[in-house]
Parts: C-alpha cells; sequence; structure tokens
C-alpha cells in the first residue's frame, strides 16, 4: 500500500498482490473447496480453487494483508474432517480478477493426494434425519461433507463420485442442485443422496426372501426375539443381537465359533454407555469422536449386558452409532446391542453381498442389508486409555488410510508387509506412511486374499510402485513369503522385535537411539530363536540385543501357545523340586511335557507373553485359551490395585545378562502356598516384573549413555505393567517413548519395517556412501 499527499488529503492506494497456494494433507472430499471460497469470499479476495492429483491449489488477488489473513484461516479455520499438512506459497503475477470460483478437478500426474477415513455422522446430518419435516427424514444414508462414507467406497482419486460406488446411483434434481451450489454444506459430497436417488434398506431371511414392511422395525423385532441379525455397515457386514438376552448371545458365540472372546456393544449415547461401564472424560471424548471406535473400559458391577456377551471378563468394549443406519436401528430397538464382526472366527469381515449371504447363513436368522456397494472391507477400531490419552489396540475404520506423518523423506517407495498376527501392510512415500487398515491373522487363504487385494488399492490410491519391500525374518510368514515372490524390488528383512522399536520410534518422530523394551509373544531372532522379551539398543538402522529374558523350553510349539499349562511346567522344571499346583492334578500329560521341557529337544523362547501365560496357569487363572493374550488378559484384570509388594527378580550375569523368569514363577508360586490370594499375587508379579525392567534400564543406560527407552509389543497392551513401568523410568530420571498413532502390538510392525527400510535406504544413498 503507497501513500500520497495532495494538500490536507491523504490517498491510499491498496497495491495488490497474487500467490499460487497449494494445500497438502487430508483436504479432498472434506469439504474444502466451498470452505476456501467462502473465507475468500468474505475477505474480499478474487482468484479460484481446485482439486488436481497432488491435494488443493488456490491462486488469490488482494492486498498483502488480506492474503495474509487467508493463509492463517486455511489452517485455523478448515473444516472438521481436513487435515492442513502443508501450505506453500508461489508469487505470481497480478490478473486484476473481480470474483473467487471453484474451478473442476484435473488429473495426471502422480498422484500425493491424501483420502480422508470414514468418519461418524455429524450433527447437522442427525438433525435432518430426525426432522418429520426435512426430505432425509428416517433416511439410512444421510451425509454431507463433514461426515459419512469415504475410504470405504473409494476406488481411485480425485475423490470424485464415478470413482466411487455411489456412481451407480445418479443423483436428483434436488441432491444435485446441493451438489452444485458451493455455499452448501453436501457441495461436492461425493456420496449425497437421498430417499429418491439413493441406496435403499432391505430385510430379508437367511434365504434371502424379503420380508414386508420397514426393514428398521422388522430388525428390532428380530432382535427382541433373540435372534442374530447380519446388519451390512460401513465397512463390512456385523453380526448383531440383543446385549441384554443371555441365549441370543451364547447362540451367537456357538454359531461364530467364539469361545470366549468378548463381543463389542453399540449404545446410543454416552449417557448410555455410562450406565454400563466407567466412563472418564477422555473415554467420553472417544466415544463421541468423529472416529468412533470402540473403547474398552472397566464394567460396572450389574450392568444389563447378558454374561455371554464378555465372559469371565472385567471390561467391555462399547461403541456408539457412526452411520445412520446404526442411529436408527439403536432407535428402533431402544437397547445395547451386541455388534459383532461378520464371519466366523479367523476369518475376514464378510463386505461383498454375495459372499455374506454365503459364509453367514449358518449364524445370522436374518439380514439388513442395502444395495451401496463396499469396496474396502473395514473392521472397527479398538482403543483404551493410559497414561490419559488414547492406546490404539486396533486400528482400522476412521483411522485409515489416512498417514503416519514422519520427519523424514523415503527416498524412493517402500512396501512394508507386517507380521502374521494382527497384520497391517503399509505403503511409505515421501514423508507418509500409509498403515493400512486392520488385515487380521495370514492364517488362511481368505485372509491372505484380503492381504494382497490390499496392497493393490493401496498401491493405486496412493500412486506408488514400491522399490523397496520389508518383510518379517520369520520364513513361515505369509507376508515374508509375499515380500520374496515379488520381482524386481529390494528386499530388506527386518528382524521383528526391531522393528517394533522402530514403529514407537517413528510414532515418536523419534530417530534414536534408544533403549528398546520389545515384549510380546514370539518373534525370529536373529540366532533363528522365538524371542519375546527383549531390550535392544536401537535405532531406525540397526540394533544390539543388550539383554533379554532367561529362555525357556516352548513344549509342543504351537500347542503351548494354545495351553498356558504347559509354559507352567517349562518354567518349573529343572529348578529343583515342584510346587504342588492344581495344574498338576487337571493336566495329566504334565509329567510328559516335564520330560520334553527337560530334554531341551524343542524350540526355546525369551518371550514375556509365555512368561504371563505361565504364571495365569500357575496361578489357576487359565490353563488353555481361546484367543491370543487371553491368559494374560485375565491376569491383568485379577491384580489388585493397590497391592504394594513386588517379587524379586533376579539378573543373571552373563553376555548378554538375563532377567530370570523362572525365579519369577517360582517365587509366584511359592507365595501362592503361604495363601497369598490370586488378586495378590498377580500384584505382586506385575509389580516384580515392572521393577526388573527398571533395574535393567537403569544397568543398561550406565553401560550405553542412552537415557530414552522405547516400550513396545504386544505385552505393553497391559495397562498395569505399561503405566507403572513408565512411571518408575521417568521416576529415575529416563524418558519414555510409548505408542499413540499405532499399536504397540504386531498390528503397529508394519509402521516399523517401513521405517527402518526408510532409514537404511537414506542411508545408502547418502553423499558419504
Amino acid at each position: 500500500m503507497a501513500e500520497f499527499q495532495g494538500g490536507q488529503d491523504t490517498v491510499r492506494v491498496v497495491t495488490s498482490v497474487r500467490y499460487l497456494v497449494r494445500v497438502e494433507g487430508v483436504v479432498q472430499g472434506v469439504g474444502f473447496r466451498p470452505f476456501v471460497h467462502s473465507l475468500a469470499t468474505r475477505l474480499g479476495l478474487t482468484g479460484h480453487v481446485g482439486n488436481d492429483v497432488h491435494g488443493v491449489f488456490i491462486e488469490v488477488e488482494a492486498s498483502l494483508e488480506m492474503v495474509d489473513r487467508f493463509l492463517t484461516g486455511l489452517r485455523d479455520e478448515a473444516p472438521p474432517l481436513a487435515v492442513v499438512e502443508q501450505v506453500r506459497t508461489e508469487p505470481l503475477t497480478p490478473q486484476g480478477t473481480t470474483s473467487f470460483t471453484i474451478s473442476e478437478s484435473t488429473g495426471g500426474g502422480v498422484r500425493d493426494t491424501l483420502v480422508s477415513a470414514d468418519s461418524a455422522t455429524c450433527a447437522d446430518c442427525l438433525r435432518e434425519m430426525r426432522d418429520p419435516a426435512d426430505r432425509r427424514f428416517g433416511y439410512a444414508f444421510v451425509n454431507c461433507t463433514n461426515c459419512g462414507p469415504r475410504f470405504t467406497i473409494v476406488r481411485d482419486v480425485p475423490y470424485d463420485r464415478p470413482l466411487t460406488t455411489m456412481a451407480g446411483f445418479p443423483m436428483c434434481a434436488e441432491c444435485r442442485a446441493e451438489y452444485d451450489e458451493p455455499t452448501d454444506r453436501r457441495f461436492h459430497a461425493q456420496p449425497v443422496c437421498c430417499p429418491r436417488c439413493g441406496p435403499r434398506l432391505r430385510f430379508t431371511t437367511a434365504s434371502g426372501r424379503d420380508v414386508a414392511g420397514d426393514p428398521l422395525t422388522a430388525a428390532a423385532a428380530a432382535l427382541d426375539r433373540g435372534e442374530v441379525v447380519a446388519v451390512k455397515g460401513l465397512g463390512g457386514f456385523h453380526l448383531a443381537v440383543a446385549a441384554g438376552h443371555h441365549d441370543a448371545a451364547a447362540t451367537l458365540r456357538k454359531r461364530k465359533h467364539r469361545e470366549d472372546k468378548p463381543f463389542a456393544v453399540m449404545v446410543s449415547d454416552v449417557d448410555a454407555a455410562a450406565r454400563l461401564c466407567r466412563v472418564g472424560d477422555v473415554e467420553a471424548e472417544l466415544l463421541r469422536s468423529r472416529r468412533r471406535p470402540i473403547v474398552l473400559m472397566d464394567r460396572l458391577d450389574g450392568a444389563p449386558v447378558a454374561e455371554a456377551v464378555a465372559p469371565g471378563n472385567r471390561q467391555l468394549g462399547l461403541m456408539l452409532p457412526y452411520t445412520p443406519l446404526h442411529h436408527l436401528l439403536v432407535a428402533s430397538y431402544d437397547g445395547p446391542i451386541v455388534l459383532t464382526s461378520g464371519n466366523l472366527s479367523d476369518e475376514p469381515i464378510a463386505h461383498e453381498d454375495d459372499d455374506a449371504a454365503r459364509r453367514l447363513a449358518g449364524i445370522a436368522d436374518a439380514f439388513l442389508g442395502h444395495d451401496r456397494p463396499i469396496h474396502v472391507r473395514t473392521d472397527d477400531s479398538v482403543v483404551r486409555v493410559s497414561r490419559g490419552g488414547p492406546l490404539l489396540l486396533r486400528r482400522s475404520r476412521g483411522y485409515a488410510p489416512e498417514p503416519v506423518t514422519v520427519p523424514w523423506e523415503f527416498p524412493r517407495p517402500v512396501l512394508a508387509c507386517g507380521a502374521e498376527l494382527k497384520n497391517t501392510f503399509a505403503v511409505a512415500k515421501h514423508k507418509h506412511v500409509f498403515v493400512s487398515h486392520h488385515i487380521g491373522d495370514l492364517e488362511n487363504f481368505e485372509t491372505l486374499t484380503s492381504f494382497t487385494t490390499g496392497v493393490e488399492h493401496y498401491r493405486r490410491l496412493f500412486d506408488t510402485d514400491p522399490v523397496v519391500v520389508a518383510h518379517d525374518l520369520h520364513p513361515e510368514y505369509l507376508s515374508t513369503k509375499y515380500a520374496w515372490e515379488l520381482d524386481d524390488v529390494e528386499l530388506v528383512g527386518v528382524q521383528h522385535h526391531h522393528a517394533h522399536i522402530a514403529s514407537c520410534l517413528a510414532d515418536n518422530g523419534d530417530a534414536g537411539p534408544v533403549l528398546g523394551v520389545a515384549f510380546d509373544g514370539l518373534g525370529f531372532g536373529c540366532d533363528a530363536q522365538l524371542w519375546g522379551g527383549e531390550f535392544l539398543l536401537a535405532g531406525l538402522t540397526g540394533f544390539h540385543r543388550l539383554a533379554h529374558l532367561r529362555p525357556v523350553p516352548l513344549p509342543g510349539g504351537p500347542t503351548a501357545i494354545r495351553q498356558p499349562w504347559r509354559m507352567a511346567v517349562a518354567y518349573l522344571v529343572g529348578g529343583g523340586q515342584l510346587p504342588d499346583l492344581g495344574l498338576f492334578r487337571r493336566n495329566e500329560r504334565w509329567r510328559a511335557v516335564a520330560r520334553l521341557a527337560e530334554s531341551g529337544d524343542t524350540q526355546w523362547t525369551s518371550s514375556a507373553g509365555r512368561l504371563f501365560d505361565a504364571v495365569a496357569a500357575a496361578l489357576d487363572v487359565r490353563d488353555r485359551v481361546t484367543f491370543e493374550g487371553q491368559a494374560a488378559i485375565e491376569l491383568e484384570q485379577l491384580a489388585d490395585r493397590v497391592e504394594p509388594g513386588a517379587y524379586d527378580v533376579p539378573i543373571l550375569d552373563g553376555r548378554p545378562p538375563q532377567l530370570d523368569g523362572p525365579a519369577l514363577v517360582r517365587a509366584v508360586c511359592a507365595d501362592a502356598a503361604r495363601g497369598a490370594s490370586t488378586p495378590v499375587a498377580a500384584a505382586r508379579f506385575h509389580n516384580g516384573l515392572v521393577a526388573a525392567v527398571t533395574r535393567m534400564c537403569l544397568r543398561l543406560r550406565d553401560e550405553t549413555g542412552v537415557s530414552t527407552v522405547a516400550l513396545s509389543g504386544g505385552v505393553f497392551q497391559n495397562m498395569l505393567l505399561a503405566e507403572r513401568t513408565s512411571s518408575a523410568l521417568t521416576e529415575h530420571g529416563l524418558r519414555v517413548l510409548t505408542h499413540s498413532r499405532v499399536p504397540p502390538n504386531d498390528g503397529g510392525i508394519s509402521l516399523g519395517q517401513a521405517a527402518v527400510a526408510g532409514a537404511l535406504d537414506r542411508e545408502q544413498r547418502s553423499p558419504r556412501h
């Protein structure tokens, strides 16, 4: 702006500037262009905004002051679903434009734009759905730019309707008018629809016969009768029963072949959740969030939920409705509803109509379905609260495919194939790691197919042709074999526990080195033994094994994982007289197992997960498990939270030093024989392990000079262990890193593998190499 004085008058001439502005992040399909249009118009800017394969591009022209205000508003006032990662500007020559317009999407070139995760129905859409005067009253597919399906319906990018599963639903005139109006909440909302032009519900018997009448009323009546209803949701089919109906829950459990693992429960709102569980502020925020995960919380005594929903479990996994269909269903039934994955145990969730009809016909009595196709099957996410914040146990719907952004550049695209259990894969480019939705355990053809089709979809979606492929060292993992069969790629084998610690590093944007404590079930070690209780000196490019739990036999191999009593025998043999334990009376084959363990003619393991199994069996908590981690979960839940005692865990000197797990198990047995209750003994076991980990980390800090500790691995899903270990290490002056953006279990392995592969690639391509 320039000033010219003439007489007593001052004439101000405003000098216009023009800038090209590029906005990167999750900025397509989230109402970003109409937001930009509104912001620019309000501030008096001229120019245009559009989508392309890189994100959102804007040209603005106005005074420098107003352009600065506009740039600030882009970040501070962005739409609810937008994630603005970077705003870059480039000066242009002013053109004297007089209006601000929205341009059509453009294609061509390598796609770098991000895809939004599916988001829970917003308050505005819910008001419309509940308003008898609104044309979308009672409609199960209401959505706008601030909510609704995204990832599960996207076939390709740019995110436009022809490239989604809504392509088969031409918009009516009214929906088209909303879609084309820049000031409307539904401007370019790709799934926009209404009862005239959009998907429709149907209720059918298990044989496929249509049932007359309102589908929601029929579904609610079926739930009330105790029937199992398959419900087609956002990322696949769920199996639903009334949560208060014991026989219905027991029937579902029997048909699904799911003996003990808890079912998730959907409730109408936070008040309803508080009638079942202890709901704190953080839990309430998670329940209400746009991601709508299943939240694990302590169950209230007398909560009106059938025992068969979560047998023997002190916690419940609750979630709130996240689609209009769910809101309408819980309103129609008016009570908590079990909503568990639509599959047989160990299979991927069904998401295609014909496949669901085939696979679920023997489980469901009826189907509440619709005709909008699901492109990507996506399970519900699961979280629990730790240290005052969320800890992801399963990262899927509501989170994927939004990337984990890291502070390091990937020189070349990376594919990380993940682990065998709780598999996720990841593709990485630039500074983004796109960790996939939850795939499951790669132990059957169906899940492997879900893995391979998922990889291909991510490669298309993010326009990535991986040059570097990272995999686990275990030669029998299907994910490893998949990597080995790829052509024209550079393979990077990443040790399982190094990947765990690298995942924690990437989660925190820290390159290390750190003292990594990796406690999990089993992972293939560099010596071909089965590791799982590891203390590593680790950075992204490598690690050294500094210490570990004392190895013990794994009598029976995989059978010992399913039968924790075998691990108790393995921990107790060879240490003198065996204690008098109930497990020896309950399991007639213990002598044969003891002989096998003493012979040493079996695999050995340093697994922390198997240590928890041994203690659970020794304390009569559980001899056999039906799902991974069951014994450890029950041991944690039984532990007395106020018991201060702790068993001593010797550190055995050697190269490397070892924590004496067998001595810890014997201490548990001796205390129980003296009359200590199971809750007290379980607490002292946890406290003893916390103290031992702390002592070992302090010793390793003194030896290495490294004072940051990273905690990772599935065992650190145990909040009693994780929180007390973190507190003890912090009290001794150590800095502690834990997970927040990916799970500590094997669901986070792919992030770690990608981080390691990228770091090695950077190192190899650096000038000194």
